[in-house]
């Protein structure tokens, strides 16, 4: 063994120690940093709101398709994809829809999209509202629509107020509030009545005498209403 070398060996050893300590105590260092950098990482994405989901307001109109028995009846009757809606309108800072189903009434809104076939919907929103829905505004038509509120279905589609389908409610939320027509009403007998599900349908509820005359509002003529613009759909 070369002399020189052990000579300079305890100061080469001494560097190594060195080089060892630094490296050892890095991830002392970093590793509870990244860490808290981890975790506040995963409190803001879980905290931000998704870029995707534009906030709700009062007023917007959701749209999905219902199943109910009668659904499949609407939607070739209609022709429209979409067989059941609703008012968007918050209580407590929450939204809830504002639906005719067994009776007019709120529903939270996770539990009204979870019954629509494939969790699907679309919500629309009237043009206007950024200068129409202001706060009076909202409280003009929250008042209509819920002067509706308690009414039972109306399985036979009549245009009273005695008892409310879903189209009629949102429809004559908006008339009686802004006088707007969201979809030109039509009469039952303007509709496909031809198909073998659709007859059954109209069999069970009216028998063999049909109110062809009465006055109705589809979910699908107020869908493709000039006036209400995509906010989003899922």
């Amino acid at each position: 063994m070369n002399p020189q070398s052990v000579h300079r060996n305890p100061v080469t050893q001494r560097r190594s120690r060195l080089l060892l300590l630094c490296v050892a105590a890095a991830p002392m260092i970093v590793t509870p940093f990244s860490a808290a950098s981890a975790a506040a990482a995963t409190t803001a994405s879980a905290s931000a709101p998704a870029a995707a989901s534009p906030a709700l307001r009062d007023g917007d109109i959701i749209f999905h398709t219902s199943r109910s028995s009668q659904s499949a009846a609407i939607q070739r009757a209609t022709h429209s994809r979409y067989s059941h809606m609703g008012l968007i309108l918050h209580r407590q800072g929450k939204p809830y829809v504002f639906e005719a189903v067994a009776t007019v009434r709120f529903t939270p809104l996770a539990q009204w999209t979870a019954r629509g076939a494939g969790g699907h919907y679309v919500v629309k929103r009237w043009r206007d509202a950024d200068t129409r829905l202001d706060a009076a505004g909202a409280t003009r038509l929250r008042n209509a629509a819920q002067a509706l509120a308690g009414k039972p279905y109306d399985l036979t589609f009549e245009w009273s107020d005695a008892r409310i389908y879903c189209s009629e409610l949102v429809w004559k939320a908006y008339e009686r509030a802004f006088g707007l027509k969201l979809g030109e009403t039509q009469r039952l007998g303007d509709f496909d009545l031809s198909d073998p599900i659709v007859a059954a349908k109209l069999r069970e509820r009216y028998g063999m005498k049909l109110p062809l005359q009465e006055p109705v509002i589809s979910p699908q003529a107020m869908f493709d209403s000039a006036e209400l613009v995509l906010v989003s759909e899922r």
